[in-house]
């Protein structure tokens, strides 16, 4: 069954009806999302199997970014995040992109990479090529750890080795390049690298110390483009000026950590909602920003074409998985990445990277418009009403009352809500 992202009206309904609209969007059994509430979803008993010293379950509000098209297929994106105005803005951009056609995206092959370091190597050149010498039998050795991925089409694709200089030695550094297929890869990966770890000291007549993979996964990358509209943005002006913000995080180390902060909020919350590892997703990304000369640089980047519309793209790592793992444990994780439909884990890489290129360009056009603030205090201003301790009825006037004083802060929410309970008697 087809699905039409542009949900008219979707953010006026209450999270039930909403369910029960994405369930009938894909054609998903009515009960499919049930997971998605706090009383259906992940209990301590489950909690318990997949960590240490369980003590209790912690929520994420999860929502769904709307509007995206993704090489001309709709697509609703599931995103779990704690910050206000994430998700709306990463839906305005996709919007936007939508009159374009949309987002195209690609991706590289899912090689993942494990290093096997040897040290106390008297001849680290010599070593580095008797390890290649012996390609052939250590890819060999290394698939048979593994004969399902094998079979599934994965495996072992290459070796290659590095001699690396340290403040303590010259190590002898193994890379194992494995097609994970539809896997995360860390433990397949793991596995083959502790396997080849004797043989590979043997070889290399050194000391084998660590065997585990690197998450800097520059073989696994996952691409993102969109034409944005000038005049959907605000005009010719306004694309010019995010071309500008997008150059000087490209230029600028400080800037650049923002930018790239800004692309990992629409990244980190959908790699979060499909039960995926945030931490190794987060550390490639960041490493990717290092450029060949050790600079700290934009991820992203942002030009005008020949009719003054905006070209954003994105190209990073996304090791990312749909087997193993909390991906298939984790019951509100199963039913994100059923919602999202999508069958490899390339597939799903690359809807990751389209929702952090739609969440940098809905930041960017903020700075070069209105200003962060704005819109971001705005829906900040329901979490502060609510900590002051607003009812449903009393929120609309206490969050308006906050953004048209420009002080969206918890002494004053106290004070707008005094006055609005004492003006009732």
């Amino acid at each position: 069954m087809s699905v039409n992202s542009r949900l008219s009206g979707f953010r006026d309904e209450s999270p039930t009806a909403r369910r029960g609209l994405l369930a009938g969007q894909g054609g998903h059994d009515p009960d499919a999302f049930r997971a998605l509430d706090p009383s259906a979803g992940l209990t301590v008993e489950q909690a318990d199997h997949m960590i240490e010293n369980v003590v209790g379950v912690f929520g994420v509000p999860l929502g769904v970014a709307t509007n995206f098209t993704i090489n001309d297929e709709d697509v609703l994106i599931p995103m779990a995040t704690e910050e206000p105005s994430v998700v709306a803005a990463a839906s305005n951009a996709a919007r936007i992109a939508r009159a374009s056609g949309g987002f195209r995206t690609s991706s590289s092959r899912p090689v993942m990479q494990a290093q096997i370091q040897v040290v106390d190597v008297e001849d680290p050149e010599g070593a580095r090529l008797r390890l290649l010498d012996a390609r052939h039998e250590l890819m060999q050795a290394a698939d048979e750890q593994d004969p399902q991925l094998v079979e599934l089409g994965g495996g072992v694709r290459d070796i290659s080795v590095r001699v690396v200089e340290s403040r303590a030695g010259r190590y002898v550094v193994l890379h194992l390049m494995v097609d994970v297929r539809d896997a995360m890869g860390a433990n397949a990966v793991n596995s083959m690298a502790e396997a080849l770890a004797v043989r590979v000291g043997e070889i290399a007549r050194g000391r084998v110390l660590l065997r585990i993979l690197t998450n800097k996964a520059d073989t696994r990358l996952a691409r993102a483009s969109a034409v944005f509209d000038a005049e959907e943005l605000g005009g010719p002006d306004v694309a010019a000026d995010i071309v500008h913000a997008g150059a000087l995080a490209e230029a600028d180390p400080y800037r650049a950590a923002t930018h790239n902060k800004g692309i990992m909020n629409g990244i980190t919350a959908v790699v979060l909602a499909t039960g995926n590892d945030t931490r190794a997703v987060e550390s490639g990304a960041h490493s990717h920003a290092v450029g060949a000369d050790g600079r700290y640089t934009a991820l992203s980047h942002f030009e005008t074409d020949t009719g003054g519309n905006l070209v954003g793209t994105l190209e990073l790592p996304m090791p990312v998985g749909l087997v193993g793992g909390a991906t298939k444990v984790h019951p509100a994780a199963r039913a994100a990445v059923g919602l999202l439909g999508v069958a490899t884990a390339q597939q799903l890489a690359e809807v990751i990277t389209a929702a952090g290129l739609a969440q940098n360009l809905a930041a960017l056009r903020a700075l070069a418009t209105e200003g962060i603030q704005r819109g971001h205090m705005s829906l900040h201003a329901r979490n502060v009403a609510v900590s002051a301790g607003a009812t449903s009825d009393e929120l609309p006037h206490v969050v308006s009352r906050l953004v048209a004083d420009r002080a969206v802060r918890a002494d004053h929410a106290d004070r707008v809500l005094a006055e609005l309970r004492a003006g009732g008697r």
